[in-house]
């Protein structure tokens, strides 16, 4: 009884011989236009449409306020009061980045997959071998993120070895410090795809990879947040990426080398990771620097990176 009172989406415990209630609240968020405007969009667990969230009386100014603000007694509306709420198809949507400008850089976690680091260090070992077990942190400028469908640069003149990298993207919902590593899910508030577009011959001429990895458009988001109760068992989850249709990228959440909760609570040991901040936990092997000859984005290629239970994120390479 208790059960059906609450909704699908919340079920009872026991505590102490207490009940006590657990808010389950598996959903996504998107950012788009409609009609030239900017809006935020909750979508549900098997449910192809989206809502507006201002049709529920709800005022965010951006993703990143929802993300911080959002409590859990919204979520609950969202969930439970569809009903006469107008539903929209996402082709009637403009998808946008679901965080178009982050708070602050995006924090990276460098060679986090084994794989990835061989193909690396075989591609340059100056620029990318890893000789210390620990875990490498870089930051990553987003001035404007890119979004799902969204033309990528090519930076002729400039750039002539763009790469692609497939990671998953921690979106952090409250402020972390101090957070130990089985307490980081708290902090969480879901996860997104990441494209880490790099210029690897910027990496591999300035020694280090902020100004090849900041460059604008550089860095493709979403095509949606997924809240960590859908995710479910986030070290667990296929990632993968296709150029032109061919399966590049293949791999598992599960060979992550420095977990999620390991990373949390190294950053936040020293420093605060605010509300908001994204984590871009690292690619797998197979991206183009790892063929021999090197297989490098050029004009027209479309790129797919694909994670499980949160989606595919698209975006073609232009002049």
């Amino acid at each position: 009884v208790l059960r059906r009172r609450l909704g699908k989406e919340h079920s009872p415990r026991r505590f102490h011989g207490k009940c006590v209630i657990e808010r389950r609240h598996k959903m996504r968020f998107y950012t788009g236009k409609l009609e030239g405007t900017q809006l935020l969009f909750a979508g549900f667990e098997k449910d192809t449409f989206l809502y507006k969230i201002e049709d529920y009386g709800m005022k965010f100014s951006d993703m990143t306020e929802l993300v911080c603000t959002i409590t859990d007694e919204q979520k609950d509306r969202l969930l439970n009061e569809r009903e006469g709420k107008r539903a929209y198809a996402l082709d009637e949507i403009q998808i946008l980045p679901p965080i178009v400008r982050p708070r602050q850089d995006v924090v990276c976690l460098g060679i986090n997959y084994s794989e990835h680091a061989k193909e690396a260090s075989a591609f340059s070992k100056e620029a990318f071998t890893k000789d210390k077990p620990y875990t490498i942190y870089f930051s990553k400028r987003v001035s404007e993120a890119a979004g799902d469908k969204e033309t990528i640069p090519s930076y002729k003149g400039l750039v002539d070895s763009l790469d692609y990298e497939a990671e998953l993207g921690v979106v952090l919902g409250r402020d972390a410090k101090g957070v130990k590593a089985e307490d980081a899910e708290k902090f969480i508030f879901g996860y997104t795809i990441i494209n880490d577009f790099s210029a690897r011959n910027l990496q591999t001429r300035h020694k280090q990879w902020y100004l090849g990895k900041s460059l604008d458009k550089l860095t493709s988001i979403g095509p949606c947040i997924v809240t960590k109760d859908e995710i479910g068992n986030v070290a667990d989850l296929g990632i993968r990426s296709y150029v032109n249709g061919e399966l590049r990228q293949n791999s598992n959440t599960g060979f992550m080398i420095q977990t999620i909760g390991g990373a949390v609570e190294e950053l936040s040991e020293g420093m605060t990771l605010l509300a908001g901040t994204l984590i871009a936990t690292g690619t797998p092997a197979g991206v183009g620097m790892g063929f021999n000859p090197p297989k490098f984005l050029k004009t027209g290629d479309k790129v797919i990176c694909e994670i499980d239970k949160i989606g595919r994120l698209e975006n073609t390479i232009g002049e």
